[in-house]
């Protein structure tokens, strides 16, 4: 069923993005669990690794790099052989389920050994009766919900809100109109940034939720089990747009009229920070 919905170039489902630039092992994740990689013949006291919820797959193989002291693209090199039990529509792409923990690795962890663990724990995760449950009722399989699920984790303000955004998007697929997430730009781009371009709006990615429509075809990072939680039991509600018009007052509404004027107050807060966001698109939403 084909809504009509406002021109890619003048509106953008959120401007918010998610900043991930957390140093290895310098904060723990909230929801994180202890995950044992320890070989039976390990004997060396283990040290900690902690994936925090919202990483990136090329940032959970640079810590992992850092973590068994091996050169830099060591672990991303390792995949094939990791022989990772990965879903047959991750095509071997472990993103997204490099499951958010903290983990202690020994002497004797490899790199295939700790993406091994990762994706095992993820797996477990993922398929208990209440993600396949959700999945079910939400007319999407796992792979999917997880997908979702990382788009939830990089969107939402707060653990509060991500019920709503989950629907927000189940509403905007049911509709038939494009996602148009910011933070699947970052993921085509390789960063992080609260500021999207009209130009970046434009790029040829698969990644591009303003020109293609549906999911994206992978995860755009690792959902934490708040996120999950909110992809498989979405919020009831009609809204088709939100847009975090200053921290901690993120709006949801199912009215385009509605949204300009919460898109104009950002951008009057924006104004008032000192951004004139003359390189932004001004009719973000």
């Amino acid at each position: 069923m084909q809504t009509k919905t406002p021109r890619r170039g003048t509106i953008r489902l959120t401007r918010r993005g998610r900043i991930a630039l957390i140093a290895t092992g310098a904060v723990v994740a909230a929801t994180a669990v202890a995950v044992p990689l320890l070989l039976p013949d390990d004997s060396a006291r283990p040290q900690t690794l902690t994936i925090p919820e919202g990483w990136r797959s090329s940032q959970v193989y640079g810590a992992v790099d850092k973590a068994l002291e091996v050169p830099a693209g060591t672990t991303k090199k390792a995949i094939p052989k990791a022989r990772l039990k990965l879903p047959g529509d991750a095509s071997g792409n472990p993103e997204g389920y490099l499951f958010p923990a903290t983990y202690p690795i020994g002497d004797q962890s490899t790199p295939e050994s700790v993406l091994s663990y990762m994706v095992n724990t993820a797996t477990k995760n993922f398929s208990g009766g209440q993600v396949t449950a959700g999945a079910d009722r939400n007319a999407v399989n796992v792979y999917q919900t997880v997908t979702i699920a990382s788009m939830i984790e990089a969107e939402a303000g707060s653990k509060e809100d991500m019920g709503k955004v989950a629907r927000v998007i189940y509403n905007r697929l049911e509709q038939g109109m494009p996602l148009q997430m910011d933070s699947t730009i970052n993921y085509a781009l390789n960063r992080s940034t609260l500021n999207t371009r009209d130009s970046d709006t434009k790029i040829n990615s698969p990644y591009n939720t303003y020109t293609r429509m549906g999911l994206p075809p992978t995860p755009i990072g690792n959902p934490g089990e708040e996120a999950m939680r909110a992809a498989t039991s979405p919020t009831q509600g009609d809204w088709l747009y939100f847009v975090t018009v200053k921290p901690g007052d993120t709006r949801f509404t199912s009215s385009f009229e509605e949204q300009q004027k919460n898109v104009a107050e950002f951008n009057k807060n924006k104004s008032k920070d000192g951004k004139d966001g003359k390189d932004e698109n001004k009719q973000a939403g």
